[in-house]
């Protein structure tokens, strides 16, 4: 029997599972305090887990990625109430940000991954953003998303004109994902329910053969990036993936910094605009100064002669001849980079 609805209105119910009984009741009673969540259970073992979600209405699961005893176990559980449950949203608590830990709860279903060492406020946060259709993920498990997403070779529409699949306010709704809206947003902005954005969302994803916002994403980019692609007119960038990376970039995010830089550079998806290209080649030239400043208070006289070595001889390679595919974007490249010597 379904249980009755959570009390308010905007309450976000929330079923809690982690390692051990002690555990579960510490992370339930700190989410209760936020008053926006209401915690309709708590699991410590992955049979209750899943009993307790066929009987109960969700909208977000907290899970460890640690159930039973065994440190992967909540992977695979997760996998099983997604399948039961694919209107609710999921949060993966790791012991680890390892690549492979966090590409292994995205593939899982997880649509926030949250590092035990973060505060419960910030979980908090991350539960009601889950809840409103974003991806939570630091901007280094967020590298290893898209680092995975880009050498996939199977990420991509089921037809070769995929977007030719979707209907115009399909694209609409992928325009609105790539912007980086929440379903509620998009809502909005089209005029509908939040329901019907979720179903049209699920059809997009079947579409495209994609099976959460991150690969939506990816792809999308590939498409603006493509050459059968027209430039925005007008410079026009406001809308689409560039969109997300100035979002990120504009948080610090090295890794979108750059991305930025070549988009500009090269005209992907964006018209080539140098100054552009230039500025946050600058900005993430001035993130890496200062890590190298930190990191360099932390190391001793051999590890940084160790490393120098290791480094003189990476440039020593890069600095040999390339092939012609490769040498008008090395000629472009020390166009705008400075010069050292100069």
């Amino acid at each position: 029997m379904k249980d009755e609805p959570s009390p308010g209105d905007r309450s976000i119910r929330v079923l809690v599972a982690d390692s051990n009984q002690i555990h579960t009741q510490l992370l339930a009673e700190a989410l209760k305090r936020d008053s926006s969540l209401h915690v309709i259970a708590a699991a410590s073992d992955a049979a209750g887990l899943v009993s307790l979600a066929d009987r109960h209405d969700l909208d977000v699961v907290v899970i460890s990625s640690n159930l039973d005893g065994e440190p992967e176990r909540g992977f695979a559980v997760l996998r099983e109430l997604r399948a039961a449950h694919p209107e609710a949203q999921a949060v993966m608590l790791v012991d680890s940000s390892k690549r492979a830990v966090v590409l292994e709860a995205f593939r899982a279903g997880a649509r926030g991954v949250f590092s035990r060492n973060g505060s419960l406020e910030t979980l908090s946060k991350c539960v009601r953003s889950v809840y409103d259709g974003q991806v939570w993920a630091n901007s280094e498990q967020m590298r290893f998303a898209l680092e995975a997403l880009a050498s996939a070779p199977t990420v991509r529409a089921v037809d070769a004109k995929g977007f030719d699949l979707l209907s115009k306010r399909e694209l609409e709704v992928v325009q609105s994902l790539a912007e980086g809206l929440t379903n509620r947003e998009i809502a909005e902005r089209l005029g509908l329910s939040q329901h019907t954005i979720k179903n049209y969302v699920f059809r997009v994803f079947d579409k495209l053969g994609v099976s959460n916002r991150i690969e939506l994403l990816f792809l999308t980019l590939s498409k603006a990036s493509s050459p059968a692609t027209h430039a925005p007119a007008n410079g026009n960038i406001g809308h689409g993936p560039v969109a997300y990376w100035q979002q990120a970039a504009k948080e610090g995010s090295l890794t979108a910094q750059i991305t930025l830089a070549e988009m500009y550079a090269c005209g992907k998806g964006v018209e080539t605009d140098r100054v552009s290209a230039y500025t946050w080649y600058l900005i993430a030239n001035e993130q890496l100064l200062r890590a190298r400043k930190h990191l360099t208070k932390l190391m001793t006289m051999e590890q940084l002669i160790e490393a120098e070595r290791r480094a003189a001889e990476c440039l020593s390679l890069l600095s040999s001849p390339l092939p012609p595919a490769h040498q008008e974007k090395t000629d472009y490249a020390h166009a705008i980079l400075p010069n050292k010597s100069a």
